[in-house]
């Protein structure tokens, strides 16, 4: 199955050949989770702060459909 994948921040870095603007797709087996997205990337799970699905937040086990677009956020310091 397709989905499309937004990745934030210094998350970028683990997608180089990707546009920095706009989702690009990846192809996944069916019935993959969130977490499989993230293990496809080689991201560890402690760098996603958030993860969406079609502008949900949802876990890491949530399985995605075809079509899904998919966005991970790191988390963000300040003060």
């Amino acid at each position: 199955m397709k989905v499309k994948l937004r990745l934030g921040g210094m998350l970028r870095r683990y997608a180089p050949d990707a546009p920095e603007d706009s989702a690009y797709e990846i192809d996944l087996p069916a019935g993959s989770t969130v977490a499989d997205v993230a293990r496809y990337l080689g991201i560890p799970t402690r760098e996603i702060r958030i993860a969406y699905v079609d502008g949900q937040a949802r876990g890491e086990l949530f399985r995605l459909h075809d079509g899904a677009e998919v966005g991970f956020f790191p988390p963000i310091g300040g003060g």
